[in-house]
């Protein structure tokens, strides 16, 4: 039994959709953390006034984050 030109064309692109969708299904959501995120909304809320230090503290302390100044 011979494949045609049509045939492997048509192996091919299901080939090629197969890697497509197991690549969508794999590759890493994004750059950073969640808690890199976290902490940057938390700086800027502090930024802008909406927390106290203290807050900012207590909060940074629940995520994790590395001890770090707040930002003046």
């Amino acid at each position: 039994m011979m494949i045609g030109a049509a045939g492997w064309i048509w192996m091919l692109v299901w080939v090629a959709a197969l890697l497509v969708i197991v690549w969508l299904i794999v590759r890493p959501s994004g750059d950073r953390a969640p808690t890199e995120d976290a902490v940057a909304i938390l700086r800027a809320r502090y930024a802008r006034g909406e927390i106290s230090e203290a807050e900012f503290e207590r909060a940074r302390d629940v995520l994790g984050a590395p001890t770090q100044e707040p930002p003046r």
